[in-house]
Order: structure tokens, then C-alpha cells, then sequence
């Protein structure tokens, strides 16, 4: 009877464990379901903080602020569409000068994109960037370029065409200083290209004429975006003489109160794109930095560049901007024996400008 009895009490626990079972199990199913959810998000966040997410830096001078801005973001759809990466993009902005010695300085560029083909020089003797770096990219590494400008005011009070007539009494210059300002350079040059055609190439003329133009400047910034800032916010000067891409900005976001001229004489300024080679590969983002760079080249980058103000180089995107960018009548540094040569004669310690500017 006992043995009975035992059988029959765990039959009952069995009936009752397959009822409770019956009435429990979809909460059951629900919490087993939890159970591996939960066990695949760790799983998945344990493998995604072990996945390395890219943030590239282009370290590039002061004007290019906007144009970035916009091409960081189509660059960024481009690449995840092609790759299915996210990337994530930061800027650094400042004078040429000041970002080469930043990153000489260890500031992590991935892209370098300067006014100056010497600045990056300065960075690739460090080892910092290949010395081939022209070789690696169509036209020499320079994407896009720009013009030296004048930029008036409404009406043009002065009557400003050409560069002779800046050394007018009356007339106030703003302009960056040519030993802070890869713009300035270009500027300075202009001038003196202007004279070595007025003057014939003599050289005490040309330096007269130059020392008469520097003679009416009323602001000598440190860099080209300070120059804006003193002539249109602070209403300082009758010229601002800069970069043709920062004068269409200007016109534009102040419609009707500014004119462009484009002197007789200018610079053409080919303006370099290099990728940082210690830093790429140390970051592991040397085909992302190359892709950066080719973008730039592609029709949308073109387009994205013209938008932006500066010059295509590929000449079919610049004929679709031809209301915007006018012809010019150009030099380029090469008549100066190119940027080491120009670096050496006008800008280093007693160079022409100290010479011109102090006299």
C-alpha cells in the first residue's frame, strides 16, 4: 500500500508539473527568447568595441572651411555606399604655415591641404610624407586652384581696375601678411608680377612700386579669413585683396554689397591635397585617405569644389560654371623658378618683402 501510495502521489506531481507547464508555457518561450536576445546584444557589443571606428583629420588652411564641410559629408556617403564603413571626419583650420608646423608638431592629419606647395614641402622633409608626394595624384596633387582678386565696395567709390591703382593716396589696402599667410604670398607675388611686366623686368622699379602698394595698407593680418573679418566686419580699408573664392563667398552671403575684380596680371594658386603618410599608417587609414583625395577629382568632387567657389581642374565642370568663374590672365609660380626659389628670394629673413616693407 505504500508503494502504492507513493506511485500515486508522484503520478499527482507529475500531472501537476505538466499542468503547470501547460498554463506557463509561453512565458516560458518568452524569457528563453530574452535570455538569448540578451546573450546576442552583449555578444555584439563585445565584437563592436573590438571594431575600430575611422575618424579622418584634414588639417587645411583657413578658406577651405565650408568646402570641406560639404565634401566630408558626400565623401562619407560615397564611401559607406561603396564599402558599407562609416566614417567620421574632423577639420582643422588655420594659416598654411601654422598647419604645416602643427602637424610637424604631431597633430595626427591623415589629409593635409594647404595653400602652398612649399608648406608641404616643409612637412615631407621631416619624413612625415613621401618626397614623391606630386607624383601621386593627377596635376601634381592640386585638385583645384584660385585667383588673386580685389574686392570693393558697392559702386566701387575708389574706382580700383588694376593693381597701379592701389598705390593711389587715397586709397586704404586690407591684405594678410605674406609671414604668416600662404594667401599673402600668393598676393605679394601678384604684385610683383604685375611690376616685372610694367617696369620690363628692372628690378629697383618693380620694388618701388611694390613699396608704394604696401605703403596704403592700413591691416596686415596674420592669415586671409582675418583679412575678411577686418574689411567686411569691422569695415576697415577701400580693398580687400584675396583669394577669388573668398570674395564670391562674401558677395554671396552679402548680395549686392560688394564687387569683384580680377586684375590685368594674376597668380594662378595651385593649391595641394596630400595624404600624411607616418599618420596613415599608423592609423591604418592609408585607403581611405587616397580614396579622400581621388573623391576630390571625381565629377561630383569637381562639382562639390566649383560649388565651393574654387576652380575645377577638370575643364568640363569648369565650362558649367562659366557665369561664375571669368577668364584671367594668369601666372603661375613657375616664372618665379617655383616655391623654393620664390620662398628663398621674397620671403625668408632679409628677403625682398623685409626689404620692401621696411623701407
Amino acid at each position: 500500500r505504500l508503494m502504492e501510495r507513493g506511485i500515486h502521489m508522484n503520478n499527482k506531481r507529475s500531472s501537476d508539473v505538466n499542468g503547470w507547464l501547460r498554463r506557463h508555457s509561453k512565458s516560458i518561450i518568452i524569457g528563453a527568447l530574452c535570455v538569448v536576445a540578451v546573450a546576442a546584444i552583449g555578444n555584439y557589443i563585445v565584437n563592436a568595441s573590438h571594431q575600430e571606428r575611422h575618424n579622418i583629420l584634414n588639417v587645411s588652411y583657413d578658406p577651405t572651411r565650408e568646402l570641406y564641410t560639404d565634401y566630408n559629408q558626400k565623401f562619407g556617403n560615397y564611401w559607406e555606399n561603396t564599402t558599407g564603413e562609416t566614417l567620421e571626419f574632423s577639420q582643422s583650420n588655420g594659416g598654411s604655415g601654422k598647419q604645416a608646423r602643427a602637424v610637424m608638431e604631431g597633430l595626427d592629419a591623415d589629409v593635409l591641404s594647404l595653400a602652398l606647395a612649399y608648406d608641404v614641402d616643409k612637412v615631407a622633409n621631416t619624413g612625415l610624407i613621401n618626397q614623391e608626394w606630386r607624383d601621386r595624384f593627377p596635376n601634381q596633387s592640386v585638385p583645384y586652384t584660385s585667383l588673386v582678386v580685389f574686392l570693393v565696395r558697392k559702386d566701387n567709390p575708389k574706382h580700383i581696375q588694376d593693381w597701379n591703382d592701389l598705390a593711389h593716396d587715397d586709397v586704404s589696402i586690407v591684405v594678410p601678411n605674406p609671414k604668416t599667410s600662404g594667401a599673402a604670398r600668393w598676393i605679394y607675388l601678384s604684385v610683383w608680377a604685375y611690376g616685372r611686366e610694367r617696369y620690363q623686368g628692372n628690378e629697383a622699379d618693380i620694388k618701388t612700386f611694390i613699396k608704394s602698394v604696401y605703403g596704403h595698407v592700413k591691416v596686415l593680418d596674420s592669415g586671409s579669413r582675418d583679412s575678411t573679418t577686418s574689411f567686411v566686419n569691422r569695415k576697415q580699408g577701400d580693398v580687400l585683396i584675396g583669394w577669388e573664392n573668398e570674395a564670391l563667398l562674401i558677395m554671396h552671403d552679402y548680395p549686392g554689397e560688394y564687387e569683384m575684380i580680377i586684375p590685368s596680371i594674376t597668380m594662378r594658386t595651385d593649391l595641394p591635397v596630400v595624404v600624411v603618410d607616418e599618420v596613415v599608417d599608423r592609423k591604418h587609414t592609408r585607403d581611405i585617405a587616397q580614396g579622400y583625395i581621388q573623391y576630390l577629382y571625381s565629377d561630383e568632387g569637381q562639382r562639390v569644389i566649383a560649388e565651393h567657389n574654387y576652380r575645377p581642374i577638370n575643364q568640363d565642370i569648369l565650362k558649367e560654371y562659366n557665369q561664375k568663374f571669368k577668364p584671367a590672365n594668369t601666372v603661375t609660380i613657375d616664372s618665379f623658378g617655383g616655391w623654393s626659389a620664390a620662398q628663398q628670394v621674397h620671403f625668408s629673413e632679409g628677403g625682398t618683402f623685409d626689404e620692401i616693407y621696411e623701407l
